[in-house]
């Protein structure tokens, strides 16, 4: 069965990357939300897409000149207004934390592609050892050297690249890398990837998918997963093609 990933939760009806997202999108049966982490200047991981908190925040500047505790002062609403609480951006412990109540499984992003973060992989791995979530969290990035450095260090966790333009046989690639799966842009995505991807034992996982069209294409090729921004919409297309 395709599963549906929140794509940084439920972002269509939350702010992005915050507990609420994340929260919406478990309440809506989503069997996995995706996050991108980023590094403060104490070193603790952060959940923001951006290297910048200009765009989701009241604040200004890089995440990697925060400390956590005044990082997690800012506003993070994005562009909903008259929300009930104000919500803030999480560090990874913290959706850990939620997790310990759930079956979710989360896909981290490293976004170390702009900025290099050493010792993110690190701090990730250690993290994701105390909770025992081997089992339950996908590693990706478009970074690809941190995702094979993420390998050698820990082996167990699953990796998966992201990639943007037309990458030829990505199932090969993705083996000659370690990884498990491969996170393409919807676009580079057609039948015989997928098909070759999984015959291969490679799972497949596009992003980002809004579309009722390509969410019941991929439903019907039994794509492994997919990440939306409505995991609502992409359950509810499922339910009537497989009936769950």
């Amino acid at each position: 069965m395709t599963l549906i990933f929140g794509h940084r939760g439920y972002s269509l009806i939350a702010p992005e990357n915050t507990m609420t997202a994340f929260i919406k999108a478990e309440q809506a049966g989503a069997e996995g939300i995706e996050l991108d982490v980023q590094l403060t200047k104490d070193g603790e991981l952060a959940v923001i897409h951006d290297e910048k908190v200009d765009r989701t925040t009241n604040g200004k500047g890089y995440v990697k000149d925060y400390l956590a505790q005044d990082l997690q002062k800012l506003d993070a609403s994005y562009t909903f207004k008259g929300l009930e609480e104000t919500p803030r951006i999480p560090l990874l412990r913290e959706v850990f934390e939620w997790m310990k109540n759930n079956e979710i499984i989360c896909n981290i992003e490293l976004k170390n592609n702009e900025l290099p973060y050493e010792g993110m992989e690190e701090k990730v791995i250690q993290l994701i050892r105390e909770y025992h979530y081997e089992q339950r969290v996908i590693i990706s990035s478009f970074n690809h050297y941190s995702l094979t450095h993420f390998y050698q260090l820990a082996p167990d966790i699953e990796t998966a690249p992201l990639y943007s333009s037309n990458l030829y046989m990505p199932w090969t690639y993705a083996q000659a890398i370690r990884a498990k799966a491969i996170h393409p842009n919807i676009r580079t995505l057609n039948n015989h990837i997928i098909q070759s991807s999984l015959e291969s034992g490679v799972s497949v996982r596009p992003y980002t998918v809004n579309k009722e069209k390509q969410m019941r294409w991929l439903i019907e090729q039994k794509c492994s997963a997919f990440f939306t921004d409505d995991p609502k919409k992409a359950l509810a297309v499922r339910k009537e093609i497989v009936g769950r």
